[in-house]
């Protein structure tokens, strides 16, 4: 049986041995056949290597993992993404879900449970700490049952993707390239974005957008 090929992506390589260790106790199953500390790290090496799962800290020196998915989305990359953080919050469970990981446990996880979640992730399941999965329901829920916005449907659908990405924190220059388009027209959207919303500047606008859980 082909072993689950993985990804290990954390600032601290402590931790990153740590984790390595509790997966080489599978190792029959699961080989760690890459590892990162940075959300720039993690794409270059990520994107050259394409492990089946990647097991990624939410918060990097230079972003979070929701930077790492979308970038690697970005790119056609297919792995697997399950998060490991010691955040429980619900604003960071949300992010990296919004973002298109497959599930979320925190750095409490028995050795074993993260080899079965590493497992179930790259068989598509759904993974989340007990806790956690309350917080994803409830969002998902929300967002199927929230009633039209004014504010946002004044936005056409390029300023908001112009939005989501200014909201993030994300350079007119990386959104340009992002959505390849030029430097002036993204230039041209924000400021659309910003007057149509009645907003001063990025940070209105991420308190913003964070307010109505969209980035």
């Amino acid at each position: 049986m082909k072993r689950i090929t993985v990804g290990l992506v954390d600032d601290h390589a402590l931790v990153r041995a740590g984790v390595g260790s509790e997966l080489a106790a599978a190792a029959d199953l699961l080989e760690v056949i890459v590892e990162a500390s940075s959300v720039a790290e993690a794409v270059d090496r990520i994107a050259a290597s394409q492990p089946d799962v990647v097991v990624c800290d939410v918060h990097l020196p230079d972003g979070t993992a929701a930077d790492v998915i979308t970038q690697l989305q970005d790119r056609g990359i297919e792995s697997q993404f399950l998060a490991l953080s010691v955040s429980d919050a619900a604003e960071d469970v949300i992010h990296v879900i919004r973002a298109g990981a497959r599930g979320y446990v925190t750095k409490a996880i028995k050795g074993d449970e993260l080899i079965d979640a590493v497992r179930r992730v790259h068989e598509g399941d759904a993974v989340f700490s007990p806790r956690l999965a309350g917080f994803v329901l409830d969002a998902f829920t929300t967002t199927l049952e929230a009633p039209e916005d004014p504010e946002l449907d004044q936005l056409t659908a390029r300023e908001q993707e112009v939005m989501r990405l200014l909201a993030r924190g994300y350079a007119y220059k990386a959104i340009a390239r992002k959505l390849t388009i030029s430097i002036k027209t993204v230039e041209s959207h924000a400021s659309s974005v910003l007057r149509k919303l009645q907003l001063s500047s990025r940070s209105e606008l991420a308190a913003w957008a964070a307010h109505r859980q969209i980035i």
